[in-house]
C-alpha cells in the first residue's frame, strides 16, 4: 500500500500525520529521560541509605556478631545495586537518549524538504488550473462578442436604409470579431491541453513521489521507536544477572547469620569471670558474741555485693578520673578511656581479653619498628660501602631513636605479659568456660596460687594438685598472645609457640627449665599424682593430613588417625589431643586445628 497512490487528495492530512508522529518520538524521548533521571535518583538515594547505615566506629565492638557482618554484607550488596541503576541510567543516556534526538533530527529535516518540495508542487498545480480559467474567460467573451457582431451584421444587410459602406463597416466588424473568438478558443484548448499534462503528471508522478517519501520517513519513526524500546529493555535485562547475584548475595547474608554463634559471642564479650554468690550462711547471735557476728554479717554482705555487681554490671563500672585525683596517689596510670593500665578495674575474664589484645598490639608495633630498623642499617652499609650514595652519620639518629623505640616498647611488653600472668593466677568463675576447662578431681575443683600451692574449693578441705598445670591453657593465654611474626618474647627464653606447649609439657620433668617457678614449686610427688589423674576426653578427632611435630609440646600424627580431644581450639589454632601409648601410656599434646576433623560428644 502507497500513500501515493491510495493519499494522493490528503496532503494536509499527512502533513498533520507526519507531525504529530515525530512529536510522540519526542513524547517517548521525555519519557526516557523521566525514567533516567529516576534511576539515576534511586542510585544515589541507594548509595546514601548504605552510608548512613554503615558501622560507626563506636560500633566496631559488635561486628563481631553474624547478624551485624550480614548487614554488612547486605549494605555491600546494596552499593553494587546502586552501581547497576547507574550502569541502567548511563546505558539509557548513551544508547536511547542520544539515538532518539538523532532520529528526531533527521525526521524533521527531511519531512521539511518533502513538504515544501510538495508545496510548490501545489502552487505549480494551482497557477496552471489559474491560466487555464483565464483562457477560458477569454474564449467565453470573445464568442460572445462574435455572436453579437455576427447578429448586427444580419440587422445591417437586412435594412435597407443603411448605405452600402455601413453594412461594409459591420461586415468587417463581425470578420474581426470571429477571429478573435477562434484566437481565444485556440488559447483555451492550449491551456486545457498544458493543464491536464501537468495535473496528470502532478496526480501520478510528483505528488505520490513526495506522499511515498513522507511515507518511509513514518515508517522509519516507527521502526526506531520499536528498536528503542527493545534497546530500553535491552539494557534493563543486561544488568539482570548481575542485580541477581546481589539479591543471592543478599540471601547469602541472612542465612549466614547463626544466633548460637553470636550467643556465645555475647557470653564471650559480657563474662566477667567472677564466682557467684554462695549460701548466706545462718548466724546464731546467741552462740556468737555482738561483735564478730556484726562483722561476719559486714563480711558476707560486702563480698555478696562486689560478686553480684561486677557479674551484672562490670562494664559500666567505671574509675571515677577526674580533679579529684590529683590529690590521691594513684600508683597505676589511667588509659585515655578511664581505666586503669593494668585493665584490673575490670572483671578478670574482660581483663585477661583487653591484657591479650594490648601485647598482639604491642607485638605488631615490635615487628614494625624490628622492620623499620632492620632497613635502616642495610641502608647505613649501604652509605658505608659507597658514599656517593650517602651520609652513614644521617642514618645513625635515625638508627639511635628506632633502637630507643624498640627498647621502650618491649618494656612495656614484658610488663603486660607481667599483667596477664598474674591475671591468669586469678581463679575464674566456676560457670565460665575456662572454668569448664580446669581439672576436677573427685568431683572437687582446684586452682593454683602464685605462689605454686593448691586450693580445693570443695567443703571436706581435701588438697589435690592441679592436673592443668601442665599444658593448661588457662595457665599460659600470655604465652599465647607472645607469639606473632616468629619472635620469642618469652620472659625465661624458652619458646613460646602453641607447639612448646603453652607452658610445661608432660613429658617435662620439674625443674629441668620448662615452665613457671611456681609450677617447679610443686614437687615430684604431686607432679607424678598430676600425671596419674587424666583429663576426661571431649570427644574424638581424625587426621586430614600427616602431621610431624617440630617442638616439643607438639606430638606427631598420621592421615586418618583418631585421637582423643581433651582441650578444644581455643584461638589460637591448636587443639590438645592424647593418644594411646603401648609403651608409655598414654602421649599427650597439640596439633594444628586444620590438620583435624573434629567430632565432640553432646
Amino acid at each position: 500500500m502507497s500513500w501515493g497512490t491510495e493519499l494522493w487528495d490528503q496532503y494536509d492530512n499527512l502533513a498533520i500525520h507526519t507531525s504529530k508522529g515525530i512529536e510522540f518520538l519526542d513524547k517517548y524521548a521525555n519519557f526516557i529521560r523521566d525514567r533516567l533521571a529516576i534511576e539515576t535518583e534511586y542510585a544515589a538515594k541507594l548509595r546514601r541509605l548504605a552510608k548512613n547505615y554503615q558501622p560507626k566506629k563506636k560500633e566496631e565492638d559488635d561486628n563481631e556478631f553474624t547478624s551485624h557482618q550480614a548487614f554488612r554484607n547486605v549494605l555491600k550488596e546494596i552499593n553494587d545495586l546502586a552501581g547497576q541503576r547507574e550502569v541502567v541510567a548511563e546505558s539509557l543516556q548513551l544508547q536511547i537518549i542520544q539515538g532518539i534526538t538523532l532520529l528526531s533530527k533527521t525526521l524533521r529535516e527531511e519531512r521539511k524538504k518533502c513538504l515544501s518540495n510538495g508545496t510548490y508542487l501545489q502552487q505549480n498545480l494551482s497557477s496552471q488550473l489559474s491560466a487555464l480559467e483565464r483562457a477560458k474567460r477569454n474564449y467565453e467573451k470573445a464568442y460572445r462578442d462574435s455572436e453579437k457582431a455576427v447578429d448586427n451584421y444580419k440587422k445591417a444587410d437586412m435594412d435597407l436604409n443603411l448605405s452600402r459602406a455601413e453594412v461594409e463597416r459591420y461586415k468587417n466588424i463581425m470578420t474581426a470579431k470571429i477571429q478573435q473568438s477562434d484566437d481565444a478558443k485556440n488559447e483555451y484548448a492550449n491551456q486545457l491541453q498544458k493543464t491536464n499534462n501537468l495535473q496528470q503528471q502532478h496526480y501520478n508522478e510528483l505528488l505520490p513521489e513526495v506522499f511515498n517519501r513522507l511515507q518511509e520517513l513514518d515508517e522509519k519513526r516507527t521502526r526506531g521507536i520499536r528498536e528503542f524500546i527493545i534497546g530500553a529493555a535491552d539494557v534493563e535485562s543486561s544488568v539482570a544477572p548481575i542485580i541477581a547475584r546481589c539479591l543471592e548475595g543478599m540471601v547469602k547474608a541472612g542465612e549466614s547469620i547463626n544466633e548460637k554463634e553470636d550467643s556465645y559471642k555475647v557470653i564471650e564479650r559480657y563474662q566477667s569471670g567472677f564466682t557467684p554468690p554462695t549460701d548466706i550462711p545462718f548466724e546464731d547471735l546467741s552462740k556468737q558474741d555482738p561483735e564478730s557476728s556484726q562483722e561476719s554479717h559486714y563480711n558476707n554482705v560486702q563480698s555478696s555485693h562486689l560478686t553480684v555487681k561486677g557479674t551484672i554490671s562490670a562494664n559500666r563500672i567505671k574509675k571515677r578520673v577526674g580533679i579529684f585525683n590529683i590529690f590521691g596517689s594513684n600508683k597505676n596510670s589511667l588509659t585515655a578511656d578511664g581505666q586503669k593500665e593494668d585493665f584490673s578495674d575490670l572483671p578478670p575474664n574482660q581483663r585477661r581479653k583487653k591484657l591479650q589484645a594490648k601485647i598482639a598490639e604491642l607485638q605488631q608495633k615490635i615487628a614494625q619498628e624490628t622492620a623499620a630498623r632492620d632497613g635502616l642499617m642495610k641502608m647505613k652499609v649501604v652509605y658505608e660501602a659507597n658514599s656517593s650514595l650517602g651520609n652513614p652519620m644521617t642514618v645513625e639518629g635515625q638508627l639511635n631513636e628506632s633502637e630507643h623505640k624498640l627498647e621502650k616498647l618491649k618494656i612495656d611488653l614484658k610488663k603486660y605479659q607481667g599483667y596477664l600472668e598474674r591475671a591468669n593466677q586469678i581463679p575464674m568463675a566456676s560457670n565460665s568456660p575456662q572454668a569448664n576447662r580446669n581439672n576436677l578431681h573427685n568431683g572437687h575443683r582446684v586452682s593454683r596460687h602464685s605462689n605454686g600451692s593448691t586450693e580445693d574449693n570443695n567443703e571436706d578441705g581435701d588438697d589435690q594438685p592441679d592436673d592443668g598445670g601442665s599444658l593448661s591453657r588457662s595457665d599460659s593465654e600470655d604465652n599465647v598472645a607472645q607469639i606473632q611474626n616468629g619472635h620469642n618474647n618469652n620472659n625465661n627464653g624458652s619458646s613460646a609457640s602453641p607447639e612448646s606447649g603453652l607452658g610445661t609439657s608432660h613429658t617435662s620433668l620439674p625443674g629441668s627449665g620448662q615452665g613457671s617457678a611456681h609450677d617447679n614449686a610443686m614437687g615430684e610427688d604431686a607432679y607424678y599424682e598430676t600425671e596419674m589423674e587424666l583429663l576426661q576426653p571431649l570427644g574424638t578427632c581424625r587426621a586430614l593430613y600427616p602431621f610431624e611435630a617440630t617442638s616439643e609440646g607438639s606430638i606427631p600424627m598420621n592421615e586418618g588417625e583418631v585421637l582423643q580431644v581433651i582441650e578444644i581450639d581455643q584461638g589460637d589454632g591448636w587443639t590438645r589431643v592424647r593418644r594411646l601409648n603401648n609403651t608409655n601410656g598414654w602421649d599427650e599434646g597439640f596439633v594444628p586445628t586444620s590438620y583435624i576433623e573434629c567430632t565432640l560428644y553432646a
